[in-house]
């Protein structure tokens, strides 16, 4: 499965320039089984020990089919395959099959460092992707980044707080591999450190280090019940 995600990014790099691009989420869950067409959490209930996803701030997905996801052990960000079914679901919103499922690196934010942050977490250039795989939901910012790859060196990829409290800033280490193929990834990023929203839906600003200067872009963001 990962050279099957490999294979993908490596084509959307191959179609896609730097800038961003248009977004095309599929809610209706259709096209080829190859390619993705959920972003999911992957959650344990802790009363029963149930496995199942949450595809969005409110809609929980109950799996029909067995899957292996022995080896998840804290929440995850995930892509996958669903075929949406009927029948009984409650006390989730749907079921589906899932044809396939693959993680994504996910990760709490670091510690803003200050002056320091920079030199600690690195300020090479990125491109953030406008894909329906670059969201905030579920209390998560995940997002298709773009850079070049070469010698295989493992990029670095840490989010802080801005100076404001809804702004975070995306800091890339490529540890020396600034050079190669343009590549895409995805990273997903607990936004726990926030501010609680109280309910409310406020502008989360993201920025970041682009090969063209300083970005930004604004989201739409309510902390996690």
């Amino acid at each position: 499965m990962k050279r099957l995600l490999s294979c993908f990014f490596a084509l959307a790099a191959l179609l896609g320039a730097l800038s961003l691009q248009s977004c095309t989420k599929d809610d209706d869950f259709t096209g080829p089984i190859n390619y993705p067409n959920a972003l999911v959490t992957i959650k344990t209930n802790s009363s029963t020990g149930q496995v199942y996803f949450q595809l969005d701030d409110s809609t929980t997905v109950l799996p029909t089919n067995s899957i292996n996801l022995s080896y998840v052990k804290k929440e995850l960000r995930a892509l996958a395959n669903l075929k949406m079914q009927n029948g009984q679901s409650a006390p989730y919103s749907k079921s589906a099959y899932v044809n396939w499922i693959d993680t994504i690196r996910t990760k709490e934010m670091a510690p803003s460092l200050g002056q320091k942050d920079n030199e600690t977490y690195g300020k090479d250039p990125v491109e953030i992707v406008k894909d329906w795989t670059t969201i905030v939901e579920d209390g998560y910012i995940t997002l298709r980044f773009r850079t070049y790859f070469n010698n295989g060196k493992k990029h670095v990829l840490n989010l802080v707080k801005g100076e404001n409290p809804y702004e975070v800033i995306l800091h890339h280490n490529a540890m020396g591999d600034t050079r190669g193929l343009i590549r895409d990834g995805l990273v997903a990023f607990r936004l726990s450190d926030l501010p609680d929203t109280q309910g409310k839906t406020v502008d989360l600003t993201l920025k970041w280090q682009s090969f063209s200067g300083i970005k930004s872009v604004r989201f739409k963001y309510k902390s996690r019940k």
